[in-house]
């Protein structure tokens, strides 16, 4: 599929581009995606997270 969270498993949706005069054309939406290293398990992995799970903290940032 592409680049997804690897904590929510947030990825890329599809939808309409609509138009002032209601013309429809598709387009898609992506996840504001980090690659940070982070605490798993103990070790040190880089991981690509949504800014939502950091900044809600369900991800622990490594130092």
């Amino acid at each position: 599929m592409g680049k997804v969270c690897d904590i929510c498993g947030k990825g890329k949706i599809a939808g309409n581009k609509v138009s002032h005069s209601l013309r429809h054309s598709r387009r898609t939406w992506k996840p504001n995606l980090r690659r940070v290293r982070a605490n798993v398990n103990g070790t040190v992995k880089r991981i690509n997270v949504c800014t939502r799970c950091l900044r809600s903290g369900k991800v622990q940032r490594a130092e």
